[in-house]
């Protein structure tokens, strides 16, 4: 039976950097149609089929599409919760061995140290436009975590 004081979260807050970053996503939405067309032209110079111009775009999309919807970020006591439009993320914070913070948000590595697979297993947590949450989170998980780098 779970109890309700672990259900309350400690922080939570919704992080939509396409909106918070203008300029950034201007660049990248400029990049991101600069190679869609030299990917098409590219498809076409090579007589290759157009399936491969679709994998190349669903490619891209797929690759930067947290990006481009907001995400909300709930801390419980005992997991951490992110939320997409279609799907949610749970994890507990044992799975994770040490963090690690940069400007926009903060990183939390599966191993003791930080490593460069981080990106591929570990969590990254943006911050919100404000970054209000910042102080208190880091301290949150230096109690929950430990290790920070």
């Amino acid at each position: 039976m779970s109890n309700k004081k672990d259900d309350q979260p400690k922080f939570d807050w919704i992080s939509f950097p396409f909106v918070d970053r203008p300029s950034t996503s201007a660049l990248l939405s400029v990049f991101l149609l600069v190679f869609v067309y030299l990917l098409k032209y590219t498809i076409i110079a090579l007589q290759l089929p157009g399936l491969w111009w679709i994998i190349g775009i669903l490619l891209i999309v797929t690759s930067v599409t947290t990006y481009f919807i907001p995400t909300r970020y709930t801390f419980f006591r005992k997991k951490v919760e992110i939320r997409y439009w279609f799907f949610k993320i749970e994890r507990p914070y044992s799975d994770f061995g040490c963090f690690y913070s940069d400007k926009y948000g903060v990183m939390l590595s599966t191993f003791s140290q930080p490593r460069r697979l981080d990106p591929f297993r570990g969590t990254s947590i943006r911050y919100s436009k404000t970054q209000e949450e910042k102080a208190d989170l880091l301290a949150f998980l230096e109690e929950k975590i430990g290790k920070r780098y």
